[in-house]
């Protein structure tokens, strides 16, 4: 019998990276992962139980705006459905005292109909990809999404701010590391200025990567560029670039970093913060969720074409990072409901 189902959102690599931050403080508590993708690739390098049996649908991408949103809800719908199946399986044959959930809504709608606790993890509590006459579907599941976090009993949010009914707000969740910075310097060697460039676990950010090597080759500076690709790229570089790939830490090499550029998702802009390292974060055009985030540090999609500016005025500025204890005030209030 499994103490905990963690159910993990496969749909970027955010979700399972704060994840796994929550789980290293876990102690004698009996948990599997259930993802898919490059997700459960994450979890498997790092000897975590894992079911990878989710398969999310893509983004449809064109020069780093978001494309035929209607489609993508659509396809999005139908996952759901899909793993409303196979978290009904996992959990039947499991037999978990406790579901935690990152944005995995399907597992939480069969827990709960099973009378399991059920804890949610997310920085969303409705999505606005689509307008007009095909935007009350989206309706439709913003209302069902309510339904479910309000019979959770715990909704973790991993933002500062005022708990309110069944919602707590721990603070940024990362993960964190035994090594100091100038350690991990050397362990990547990371001897000039360095500019890291990360997009995450999918091709969705190939534009941000195209138009940052641009736009750095104009910087009149001695600099090192590093782009941290994913394992959805195979794309070759120049010489000048050195391409990490998919990598398990990218926290680490965000720490190590001089500037980080990135798209606009919550776990990395919180990684930076929480590290102290100056970062750019351009979003998706589109994405809501990514628009927000972005907006939220003072950036939009057009800043992709002044990086060079942006970056200049980065490697200026101090380091500051920010203190979060949100991984282990989310362990506590699991911990404390198990």
């Amino acid at each position: 019998m499994i103490d905990l189902d963690f159910f993990s959102s496969p749909i970027g690599l955010g979700h399972v990276t704060r994840d796994i931050a929550i789980a290293n403080n876990f102690e004698n508590i009996s948990t599997k992962f259930i993802t898919g993708s490059n997700a459960a690739k994450i979890l498997k390098n790092l000897d975590f139980k894992v079911e990878d049996v989710y398969i999310p649908p893509s983004f449809i991408i064109e020069n780093g705006k978001l494309k035929n949103s209607t489609r993508w809800l659509w396809n999005y719908y139908q996952y759901y459905k899909r793993c409303k199946k196979i978290s009904e399986e996992i959990i039947q044959k499991d037999k978990p005292k406790f579901i935690v959930s990152d944005e995995d809504f399907a597992s939480l709608t069969i827990a709960q109909n099973k009378k399991i606790p059920t804890v949610l993890i997310t920085d969303i509590v409705q999505t606005n990809f689509v307008n007009g006459i095909t935007s009350f579907i989206e309706k439709m599941m913003n209302k069902s999404m309510q339904k479910i976090m309000k019979n959770c009993d715990t909704v973790i949010i991993p933002e500062n701010g005022v708990d309110e009914g069944n919602i707590k707000r721990v603070g940024p969740i990362v993960r964190q590391t035994r090594f100091s910075r100038d350690e991990l310097r050397k362990k990547f060697s990371f001897d000039k200025k360095t500019i890291v460039i990360s997009v995450g676990g999918t091709d969705a950010g190939l534009y941000l990567i195209e138009k940052t090597i641009e736009s750095i080759s104009k910087i009149k500076k001695d600099i090192d560029v590093i782009v941290v690709s994913g394992p959805s790229l195979s794309k070759e570089f120049e010489e000048t670039v050195r391409n990490f790939g998919f990598v398990d830490n990218l926290h680490e090499i965000i720490f190590a970093a001089d500037v980080i550029v990135s798209l606009a998702g919550k776990s990395t802009i919180d990684e930076s913060k929480v590290y102290g390292t100056p970062g750019i974060f351009i979003p998706i055009k589109g994405h809501f969720e990514q628009e927000d985030n972005a907006k939220e540090e003072g950036f939009v999609f057009e800043d992709i074409y002044k990086i060079d500016e942006l970056i200049i005025e980065k490697l200026e500025q101090k380091r500051n990072p920010v203190h979060s204890n949100g991984a282990i005030n989310a362990y506590n209030i699991i911990k404390k409901l198990m």
